[in-house]
């Protein structure tokens, strides 16, 4: 019997009402109708996303397939920061510098730590790639020291901002950087981010049937769709967003953590699924993955826009920021060096996380 083709599959009629519901809501000032339609629609299409980017990721094989949805998920990122940069007013100059810190502490803390504990809590303790994830962590860190950290201590500007020659230089560094990680994780030492099966032993390749051509490329295809929708739905959301935010009494900041998790649903969702059948390397190719990616691609992208953006770009991180940041790092290299962990690693990430949300909205 012939197998049903994608389109006609939940995952393929998903991201196409999607699209009809982004062109519904549009342009109009959302009603309680349209904004749980365009919920409803975002959260299936986030769905429909991850199916798609599996399907991929299962034809190219690992690490390839953790790259296709970090890359699509950052294309998201960009996009929302550079719409809502584009619309201007106060809290505009700090929202790429929000977004992405968000990114890096969801990714390393949220990310990491919900894998390692729905992992450890099903199979006991969990097995990963320590010289792969070690030397993931060091490239995230080095990118968020370079584009996050140093903009609060530099003297060219009297805030926590580059000049136009030391933006230049820190997102040329960091295409540099990933792109050399890129390398590294593809080509040169692929088998470091292989997942590692239960006896220790580094898997060469998956065990399932990879999918065939016609529907590699149409879900391929589905996943730009469904990609593009989100970044729709996401834009629609956006005043509500953050007519929420103010209406609760949130910082204005908190804007960019609310962007960071909705852009992020499709690899959180993705990282999970994969945890839960004992693929914990891949969960942490994609934590770490999106941390890198979130640095290392929007940071240049948003350089490059702020030349046609106005006002400042504030990029620097406050005290309570730089904390965080350090103590993510020390927790994660004792978590990634001994190639092993239980659930209480990752209930100390996930504390980690939920003291950046708090402070965010009690700074």
């Amino acid at each position: 019997m012939a197998s049903r083709s994608p389109l006609l599959s939940w995952t393929g009629v998903t991201p196409l009402l999607a699209v009809v519901v982004l062109a519904v809501a549009w342009g109009r000032d959302l009603g309680v109708v349209l904004v749980v339609l365009v919920v409803v629609a975002l959260a299936g299409t986030v769905q429909a996303a991850v199916h798609h980017a599996e399907v991929v990721a299962l034809r190219v094989g690992e690490p390839f397939g953790s790259l296709v949805l970090a890359v699509a998920v950052t294309v998201i990122e960009v996009a929302l920061i550079v719409a809502v940069m584009a619309s201007g007013g106060p809290e505009a100059a700090s929202l790429a510098r929000d977004t992405v810190f968000a990114a890096v502490m969801i990714t390393t803390n949220g990310i990491v730590g919900i894998s390692l504990l729905l992992g450890a809590l099903r199979y006991g303790t969990t097995l990963f790639n320590s010289e792969g994830n070690g030397a993931a962590l060091a490239t995230v860190t080095t990118l968020a020291v370079l584009c996050l950290v140093l903009p609060t201590f530099t003297q060219s500007h009297a805030g926590p901002e580059f000049s136009p020659a030391q933006l230049a230089f820190a997102a040329i560094a960091s295409l540099a950087l990933y792109g050399l990680f890129v390398f590294t994780q593809t080509v040169r030492h692929r088998d470091f981010f292989l997942p590692i099966t239960p006896d220790g032993v580094v898997e060469s390749e998956d065990h399932a049937s990879p999918p065939s051509g016609r529907e590699t490329w149409t879900s391929l295809a589905l996943l730009l769709v469904s990609l593009v929708a989100v970044v729709g739905l996401a834009k629609v959301l956006s005043p509500t967003i953050e007519a929420s935010v103010a209406a609760a009494g949130f910082p204005p900041s908190f804007v960019g953590v609310v962007i960071a998790l909705l852009v992020l649903l499709p690899e959180s969702f993705a990282a999970v699924r994969a945890a839960l059948r004992e693929r914990i390397q891949t969960s942490l190719n994609l934590g770490y993955g999106s941390a890198m990616a979130s640095i290392g691609l929007t940071i240049p992208a948003i350089a490059l826009a702020s030349i046609w953006l106005d006002g400042p770009l504030l990029l620097g991180l406050g005290a309570t920021q730089l904390v965080l940041l350090a103590l993510t790092v020390v927790v994660s290299v004792l978590t990634v060096v001994p190639g092993r962990a239980t659930r209480l690693q990752g209930g100390v990430h996930l504390v980690l996380l939920a003291a950046f949300i708090f402070l965010a909205i009690n700074p």
